[in-house]
């Protein structure tokens, strides 16, 4: 749940919190019997919670799928991720990994914690493979080639340019989009999308991540992983970690704001694509991300604290995203509203505000354009509440009382 604190500023985070951790709870129960299927649900509860959420919305032949595509492309990632593995070792297996998935005796130990469990274990994952039907083996097989050996490719290669950024970005979660769209085509209920859309969908949650994440990436033991592009930051320093120094910090914001804006470059696609989504459970699927997104990048925007520590939404506006994002009136409303508060932390004196505010007006006009704005309650841009700090203590005694009545045992535990 929230911190108190949080929730005595928001307390209409309650109930959707509430109703998160009772889905959590639940998805938690659902882990099937099977012991390959059980190793792959747990672990996906443990390499990514929110993931695992939203994707016990899919029906169960379609959830199995993509339960194995992310859990195949989270074990390449790790290999790719782990810098204490030689170059020589490591692009071998980025190479062939689309044939290790065939090997139910294959695995590498590398990674970390639960990632390291998921290599050494990986024969669990290639078993529950070998059971999904032909049409989903063959799109996860095809993404994992392409996907690996375009990791191999940047093993040994900085990414130098917005264009490295791109076609890096395009390996590592534009050909997820693409795969995600062969899976959903498999399944029978959506078109083949166009892959210029997939592959935005992707770019924009790869670059997200990258903004995000650039302390935690700049600072990884043995060796700094870097991957903003050297174009982009060689305007406002020497080098790339030279932004976390306090004395860079002007610099280091205007730099942010440049990779936001290059970020915001995808934003149109991933509305068309999503606009194009028949099956509710899918559009349920690709839209929360996509809209955690462009909260993720508003809330980074102009903010030093991203070369200080970590920056993501609170857990209560997170938990009203993936309980209220039932349409594409929900997607365009917050769209727009992201793009708002984005818009609202615009300086004029930095040196690519007239870049940002076009491409954010041309995300707002797409939103206005869809004519469903005035048909919505922002929960994003919040009025003054009403309520009182005597409510919220309310809502913990009815939520302690709920928790002693799911767990007898709880207060021993």
């Amino acid at each position: 749940m929230g911190s108190l604190g949080a929730l005595m500023k928001h307390p209409d985070d309650f109930y959707p919190l509430l109703k998160l951790k009772m889905a959590a709870r639940n998805a938690e129960k659902q882990i099937p019997s099977e012991p390959h299927w059980g190793f792959c649900f747990s672990m996906l509860h443990k390499v990514s919670r929110s993931f695992a959420l939203v994707i016990q919305q899919l029906d169960t032949e379609l959830r199995n799928a993509v339960c194995i595509f992310y859990l195949v492309l989270r074990a390449l990632d790790t290999v790719e991720d782990d810098t204490s593995v030689a170059a020589d070792v490591k692009v071998p297996i980025l190479i062939d990994f689309y044939r290790h998935i065939y090997d139910r005796d294959w695995h590498f130990s590398c990674g970390t914690k639960e990632y390291k469990v998921l290599m050494d274990q990986f024969h669990h994952v290639s078993a529950a493979f070998l059971e999904l039907e032909k049409g989903y083996q063959e799109a996860i097989e095809d993404i994992t080639l392409r996907m690996g050996a375009g990791m191999a490719n940047f093993i040994c290669k900085e990414v130098e340019t917005v264009d490295d950024h791109d076609e890096y970005c395009h390996y590592v979660a534009g050909l997820v989009g693409l795969g995600l769209s062969k899976l959903f085509h498999a399944y029978g209920s959506e078109d083949l999308a166009p892959e210029s859309l997939s592959n935005s969908m992707g770019l924009f949650l790869q670059k997200t991540n990258i903004i995000r994440d650039y302390l935690e990436d700049i600072n990884e033991i043995p060796k700094s992983r870097m991957f903003w592009p050297r174009q982009i930051w060689n305007k406002y320093v020497k080098k790339l970690e030279d932004l976390k120094d306090e004395e860079n910090s002007v610099k280091a914001v205007q730099c942010l704001n440049d990779m936001v804006t290059n970020a915001l470059l995808h934003v149109d696609d991933c509305l068309k694509y999503m606009s194009a989504l028949r099956d509710p459970a899918i559009f349920r699927f690709c839209a929360i991300p996509q809209i955690m997104a462009i909260g993720t990048l508003a809330l980074c925007y102009n903010n030093i604290k991203v070369f200080q520590g970590v920056v993501k939404m609170r857990r209560g506006l997170t938990a009203k995203v993936i309980d209220r994002t039932k349409s594409m009136a929900d997607v365009y409303g917050a769209f727009y509203d992201f793009s708002c508060i984005l818009k609202a932390k615009v300086d004029k004196n930095d040196p690519n505000a007239q870049k940002t505010m076009s491409r954010l007006d041309s995300i707002l006009k797409t939103c206005r354009d869809s004519g469903v704005l005035n048909k919505r309650k922002s929960y994003i841009i919040e009025n003054q509440s009403d309520y009182t700090p005597f409510v919220v203590v309310l809502l913990f005694i009815i939520f302690a009382i709920f928790l002693v009545n799911l767990n007898p045992n709880w207060p021993n535990n």
